[in-house]
């Protein structure tokens, strides 16, 4: 008798998954987090489909025919499966909240990346691959049993060459040069709409903390990295500062002139800025542009890109 078809959908999964950690870690590949997103996703997809076939829900696309299914089909007569974001919107999904909005996540910004050259974005979602990994070890030993763990083969490359805070700033600085438009919008708005828990998740995003500190014995490197325990009281203030750095700047209109003045975009003024947010409805919450707090509206970061991109196509 043949292996079942949910046993071969699950171990492509794991060997996806396997794959797609093996490409981040791997120092000749540049391109890691785009084709770890990528590699995971078709994992993920996998992982979904072995479950629901195991508990015989079909996951195929169709209409109903009076009391008939009648099955999409592909141009080549294959069944139309389906895709990740479907199989994570199912009501029958066992996923929780995190692990959801951190396949959301990825699944935009994959999105975001089909068309796009796109530099230096591990800065900015190194946290979330390496939640998905975790989740994704977690949930499969959920699934089907711990023998399928794959936990030794889901450690992501972590940089620990110590840098001091202006060194930090500068590479941010660089790296949010390259980074392209799209994709900072993408990571703003989606963060907009998940609250302080969701946040806080490592289901959604697995930060990991180390610390230098001095060591006396003269045999020992005069720096060590000392890691924090998630419930020690040292974690709780990490959390905070972490917190800090994921808190939605805000801008006054002002602010948002004077900083396009300084990038050398002398001739825009608060009148063309007026002029762009009413055309572009910039208030409309839907977008996501902005907020209001005690009667005075604030812009994120979003709306300096596209007032940047505005500066930047009118040549002001």
């Amino acid at each position: 008798m043949g292996r079942s078809i949910s046993n071969e959908l699950l171990d492509k999964s794991k060997e996806a998954m396997i794959s797609a950690v093996q490409i981040y870690n791997n120092p000749s590949i540049k391109f890691k987090s785009e084709m770890f997103i990528i590699t995971a996703i078709i994992s993920w997809t996998y992982l979904m489909h072995a479950y629901y076939r195991k508990r015989k829900i079909d996951y195929r696309y169709y209409k109903m025919n009076g009391k008939q299914k009648r099955y999409d089909r592909t141009k080549n007569g294959a069944y139309k499966h389906w895709e990740l974001e479907r199989c994570i919107n199912e009501k029958k999904s066992p996923l929780d909240k995190g692990t959801v909005n951190n396949l959301k996540f990825l699944i935009g910004i994959r999105h975001e990346i089909e068309h796009q050259k796109t530099d230096n974005i591990d800065e900015y979602i190194g946290a979330k691959l390496q939640a998905c990994a975790l989740n994704y070890n977690k949930e499969l030993t959920k699934m089907f049993g711990k023998k399928h763990s794959i936990r030794d083969n889901l450690s992501l490359a972590i940089q620990f060459s110590p840098i001091t805070p202006d060194q930090e700033e500068i590479l941010r600085n660089e790296a949010n040069i390259n980074i392209p438009i799209n994709v900072r919008n993408f990571i703003t708005e989606f963060e907009s709409d998940l609250d302080d828990e969701e946040l806080k998740s490592l289901s959604y995003s697995y930060k990991i903390v180390y610390v230098p500190v001095s060591v006396n014995r003269a045999n020992q490197a005069d720096r060590a990295i000392e890691f924090v325990p998630a419930n020690s009281t040292d974690a709780k203030d990490f959390e905070r500062v972490l917190l800090k750095s994921v808190e939605k700047k805000k801008y006054l209109p002002g602010e948002i002139v004077n900083l396009m003045k300084n990038e050398g975009f002398s001739k825009f003024s608060m009148h063309y800025h007026t002029q762009l947010w009413k055309s572009r409805d910039g208030r409309n919450p839907k977008y996501n542009f902005g907020v209001w707090v005690s009667r005075q509206w604030y812009w994120y970061e979003n709306w300096v890109n596209e007032v940047r991109d505005y500066c930047i196509k009118n040549k002001f």
